[in-house]
């Protein structure tokens, strides 16, 4: 006894005419006719009176129909069950961005979709703005997280749920560690350690020299730097103060270094970005609207 035939039977008993069901079904009359009469055959019981005008059910037929409703909708539900589940997705995802404490953000996104999706892998590739947008020029990268302010016309983005704070990085046996802030006068005392990342994105746009005023052409910069741990080295080894964000850097009571930030405070958004029009795989597709729905 095959499902299909049992809708047959029960549109039939519905339509109490076997031209109705038969149109209703998109079947001809007479395919659907033998279909009825094959079932009766089947089961040996007479399912349907038949009249110049309508059919009704015999009493084995409306046994036959309870009993027909129940597989039937047993059986939809299974469907629909099976249906609702995720397919299995695996795939490739490449995030590319700077150092920041943000990252955590993306981690319990990562986290979320890893316990539905363990198949999934993900690549990271750290890089200052220009390096990781070129990238995801190029395809290599399918989202890039930017520290703003940044060039956004070009891409779609979504704004992270955090910011940014911007401070100085110290050895904790240095004069200015008594501090609980750090105000621009301070830093134009000593030798600085700055991010070229920082000095192209945002002192190119003013933020830093808006904060430092007018003796920002004063500051002594010694060092530039790519990666916040080359930088925490030479700290260490009383190079100078470096300009970096909060928490990126070991600041821990074992550590011999701490942050102070900067005053007045000093914060950056941070935005996550993908190229307009970007066809993406299944994985990264689902890693886009895990983060639609979190961050949006």
């Amino acid at each position: 006894m095959e499902f299909r035939v049992l809708r047959y039977f029960l549109t039939v008993a519905r339509e109490g005419s076997i031209t109705k069901a038969a149109d209703f079904l998109h079947v001809t009359q007479p395919t659907l006719s033998r279909q009825v009469k094959d079932l009766e055959q089947e089961l040996g019981k007479k399912l349907f009176i038949r009249s110049s005008h309508s059919i009704i059910l015999t009493d084995e037929g409306m046994l036959l129909r309870k009993r027909a409703e129940e597989i039937i909708d047993m059986v939809d539900k299974l469907e629909a069950e099976f249906g609702s589940m995720e397919d299995t997705i695996s795939g490739d995802i490449y995030i590319g961005g700077g150092e920041t404490d943000a990252m955590k953000k993306i981690a319990r996104v990562v986290k979320d979709l890893q316990l539905r999706y363990p198949n999934i892998k993900y690549h990271l590739y750290s890089g200052n703005e220009e390096d990781v947008t070129e990238r995801l020029d190029k395809g290599f990268l399918d989202f890039v997280i930017l520290i703003q302010p940044a060039d956004l016309s070009k891409y779609n983005y979504i704004n992270i749920p955090a910011k940014d704070v911007w401070g100085v990085v110290m050895r904790k046996d240095s004069p200015l560690a008594l501090k609980d802030t750090i105000e621009a006068a301070d830093l134009l005392k000593v030798p600085l350690i700055c991010s070229r990342q920082a000095m192209k994105q945002t002192f190119s746009k003013n933020e830093f020299a808006d904060w430092f005023g007018e003796d920002f052409d004063k500051l002594n910069v010694v060092t530039t730097y790519n990666l916040a741990y080359n930088a925490a080295i030479m700290v260490e080894e009383g190079i100078g103060y470096a300009i970096t964000l909060d928490k990126i850097v070991n600041t821990s009571s074992d550590s011999n270094l701490c942050f102070k930030p900067l005053s007045p405070r000093l914060e950056s958004s941070l935005n996550i970005v993908w190229k307009k029009h970007q066809v993406f795989s299944a994985a990264a597709e689902m890693f886009l609207t895990e983060i639609q729905e979190k961050f949006s």
